[in-house]
């Protein structure tokens, strides 16, 4: 049975899946002015928007 679980997931909506493979979660280190210690910023950005999201 639960192979045909998985299977019907797989099948269910690939559209929406192969949308979601055009996402891509981006962790950047930031370092504050004030103290010097380092911050991480996450962001799940499209794949196009990545270098400006790196670059700010």
């Amino acid at each position: 049975m639960a192979k045909a679980a998985k299977t019907a997931i797989k099948t269910k909506d690939q559209k929406a899946a192969a949308e979601a493979k055009n996402w891509t979660k981006v962790i950047k280190t930031v370092r504050s002015p004030k103290t010097g210690a380092y911050t991480f910023k996450e962001a799940i950005i499209h794949k196009d928007k990545v270098k400006e999201f790196l670059n700010h």
